[in-house]
């Protein structure tokens, strides 16, 4: 790919794909179909005007791909030419998404996942069944094609698969109800829609390749509540509305409480907001636990303008679905949460960074941002206090270093997702270079319960240093797997107990693959940020993966190692050698014992002290975790 612009020309769908996001060309010189005589005597935009414009090259791609299912070098050309980027910039993007392709592929796909969770409750016989059927991963057959994929975030379900199929008429996501799915204006549909999704899951071969062979329409997927086993409990806080409110309903979210705590939050000012959410002790949900309200000040005190807010709903941490099963099942509670958050840091915009694998969290958030903006609760003036706020969904398309919170900066920004190194901090320089907050899902949706009952009642909940209550993602070898949600302080006994644990427990992973693994007589650790870190392991985002003795552990191991080597985005050279390093040793262990299996023990242990201390983000940092507790913990390879 060069520099400078093809002769590549885009059909006329890809060119209509386009233009529907970013409205039809103004002149020759940004794609229009010839240049005219006063395009020849004025020249406009320029460099300031392109770098406005070049957010919008990930949603000018998603655009494509949705419509067609893959992006050809004539549409990337379009492309450039619409946004006035340099081709080569805008492949290297477009490259570093797994969702898309840059390579002609069939319309349809079908996303197998291979991850932690679901190769514990057999996604590899599923894997080989496929093959048999329709041969290898990649290899189109029948006007569809499967590939392997890392988690989805539908672990409850394991093992599970994403159906993706691009098409030119956007339709319900599987599982909708028509009258629920209604918005309440009729507005054009959002360009780059994906036409139609279905959550395969728990996925069979032969289901799948029923569904690959069959035309996708909406089908029924099992509700949100279906991944709360907790569902209708009054104890619950965070997810009380699943399952008992109409997740499409503003007016059934009001009548249960809904944007009292914004009304509240306008009686105290973006100062008591702050004051209040720290004097909570609220930290973030994540895995850093950084204090919520330290970083909210810091940022509503910076000078430069203006101030973004951006919500992290990029869960990409094989294991983790919580945030997916809060926006799928009370997309309003994270409206109103973000709306707050907004006045607190004196933002105007906030951004929802959602994973491109969630296309039903999609809908219902679109859904649901209409209804607030038809009711007066996003807008130029929210609830008539003289605020302006409003919200937008950004698709990520397959990348879990977007996770990292600079990564998706650069990602919304139209650039490839890389971290950016540290200092500035995003309080200081963030998206666009602007001060910026940015929590994820979970934490913002805690700030809702301090401001209704106060502070002091929110932290009389949990420990003196972990307040309020943490949401579960529980999967593996469970009898009921899904989001628990208890206080902090409760042990990982009592959350198993919930769940139903093995009779033969082998080890219970904490955290997710950058997380730690805990032994069967380890099960009364509290489950708090201080309680986990000091037995060794980490909360992390609140993976509980529970292994039994059936699962082949260097088998997770590699899974583990795999997964870091693939999401690398390879920026920094620890991280991009010493991924590859660590999965290189682990394939040799599996031929080897005794010394020469020592001596890779020993490689491992060296290189990833050196992830851990030189890496630029967590990624790296954190590459070796699991796979040192397991070696240390669980005497694995001896």
């Amino acid at each position: 790919m060069d520099l400078r612009y093809t002769d590549a020309t885009p059909t006329e769908t890809e060119r209509e794909a386009v233009d529907a996001l970013l409205g039809p060309p103004s002149s020759g010189w940004d794609g229009g179909a010839e240049r005219t005589g006063e395009d020849l005597r004025w020249a406009r935009g320029g460099a300031s005007a392109a770098k406005d414009r070049r957010d919008q090259l990930l949603p000018a791609m998603h655009a494509v791909n949705d419509r067609v299912g893959w992006i050809s070098e004539g549409a990337l050309d379009y492309i450039c030419r619409r946004l006035t980027v340099a081709p080569a910039e805008a492949y290297g993007v477009a490259t570093f998404y797994s969702l898309f392709s840059v390579r002609p592929r069939p319309a349809k796909v079908l996303h197998v996942c291979t991850d932690l969770a679901c190769a514990a409750r057999g996604s590899q016989a599923v894997c080989a069944d496929l093959t048999e059927r329709l041969g290898a991963p990649g290899t189109p057959a029948e006007g569809a094609v499967w590939q392997e994929s890392p988690c989805l975030g539908l672990c409850e379900r394991a093992p599970a698969a994403l159906l993706l199929q691009a098409g030119e008429d956007p339709v319900l996501q599987a599982g909708e109800d028509p009258a629920h799915t209604a918005p309440l204006s009729p507005p054009a549909p959002a360009a780059g829609t994906v036409r139609c999704s279905a959550a395969l899951a728990p996925a069979t071969a032969p289901a799948l390749v029923t569904a690959v062979r069959a035309p996708l329409e909406a089908a029924e997927e099992p509700p949100a509540a279906a991944a709360v086993p907790q569902a209708g409990d009054p104890a619950l806080v965070l997810l009380r509305r699943i399952g008992t409110v109409d997740p499409s309903s503003l007016d059934d979210y009001r009548s249960t409480g809904g944007y009292t705590a914004l009304r509240r939050a306008f009686t105290l000012g973006p100062a008591g907001v702050i004051r209040e959410v720290l004097d909570a002790g609220l930290v973030g949900r994540g895995g850093a636990a950084f204090p919520t309200g330290r970083k909210w000040q810091a940022t509503a005190q910076q000078a430069d303008g203006p101030h973004y807010l951006v919500c992290n709903a990029d869960e990409s941490e094989p294991g983790t679905f919580k945030d997916r099963v809060l926006m799928e099942g009370d997309p309003y509670a994270l409206i109103e949460a973000m709306t707050i958050a907004g006045y607190a840091v004196g933002a105007g915009q906030g951004y929802i960074y959602l994973r491109g694998e969630y296309p039903r969290a999609y809908e219902r958030l679109a859904h649901a941002l209409r209804g607030a903006r038809t009711r007066g609760l996003l807008g130029p003036d929210v609830l008539g206090q003289g605020y302006a706020f409003d919200i937008e969904i950004r698709r990520g398309a397959g990348a879990y270093i977007c996770g990292e919170e600079t990564a998706i900066f650069n990602s919304i920004e139209g650039q490839r997702g890389e971290p950016r190194s540290k200092p500035p901090f995003p309080v200081e320089k963030g998206l666009f270079g602007k001060p910026t907050a940015v929590n994820n899902v979970e934490t913002l949706v805690n700030v809702l319960p301090i401001l209704e009952r106060g502070a002091a009642a929110y932290a009389a909940t949990g420990t003196e240093t972990s307040t309020g209550t943490k949401l579960f993602c529980v999967s593996g070898q469970v009898d009921r797997p899904g989001v628990y949600e208890l206080p902090f302080g409760a042990t990982l006994r009592e959350l198993l107990d919930l769940a139903g644990p093995p009779e033969r427990l082998r080890a219970v992973l904490l955290g997710g693959a950058a997380g730690g693994f805990v032994r069967p007589d380890e099960l009364d650790v509290p489950l708090t940020f201080e309680g986990t870190r000091a037995a060794g392991t980490t909360l992390g985002s609140g993976v509980v993966l529970v292994l039994d003795d059936s699962v082949e552990l260097p088998r997770i191991l590699l899974r583990i190692a795999e997964f870091f080597r693939d999401e690398s985005c390879g920026q920094c050279v620890p991280c991009r050698v010493g991924t590859v390093r660590q999965e290189e040793a682990l394939h040799r262990i599996a031929d080897r014992t005794g010394a020469a299996a020592a001596q890779d023990i020993a490689l491992m242990r060296e290189v990833g002290q050196a992830m851990r201390d030189a890496s630029i983000c967590g990624l790296g940092q954190t590459a070796w975790n699991a796979v040192e507790s397991a070696i240390d913990r669980l005497g694995v390879y001896k």
